[in-house]
């Protein structure tokens, strides 16, 4: 794979970052549980970061950083703000959508793994898929407490 497409993958890799902060930063504006916006607006937090080691890459490989986010996110948000006013903003429903975002944001690291890049590229890109991981399962496992307690 040449450097070119390498960044491209990245670029990609950092819209999804930027898609995901963005999401869960609105996630957190509309939850109605003070522990939960709390841990939404974590979970924006490391996908700002995420965001910037990529663009650190990028930079690294003589390339231009991507620095906004995707329209699929733009969209998807917008369906967000749609549905959370039809639900009336229910937690639950919330949380649905944070999964769904997060659902996208793996199988765009896993399209990226599928790519032959080189190693040191690889490596954070990697990582950082274990952490989009450990967003998923941990919004799931905040969705499904939400859910017994309706």
């Amino acid at each position: 794979m040449d450097t070119k497409d390498t960044i491209s993958v990245l670029n990609d890799l950092i819209e999804t970052s930027k898609d995901g902060e963005k999401g869960f930063r609105e996630c957190a504006e509309d939850l109605n549980n003070p522990q939960l916006k709390t841990t939404m607006s974590q979970r924006a937090q490391d996908c700002a970061t995420a965001a910037a080691e990529l663009q650190q890459l990028v930079r690294t490989l003589g390339g231009d950083p991507e620095t906004t986010t995707s329209t699929a996110g733009d969209m998807h948000r917008r369906w967000v703000d749609l549905k959370s006013m039809v639900t009336g903003k229910d937690d639950e429903a919330i949380l649905n959508e944070c999964e769904r975002g997060e659902d996208v944001a793996l199988k765009s690291y896993r399209k990226a793994l599928e790519k032959d890049l080189p190693m040191d590229v690889r490596s954070v890109v990697e990582r950082q898929m274990q952490g989009v991981q450990r967003n998923y399962d941990q919004v799931k496992a905040l969705r499904d407490a939400e859910r017994a307690r309706s």
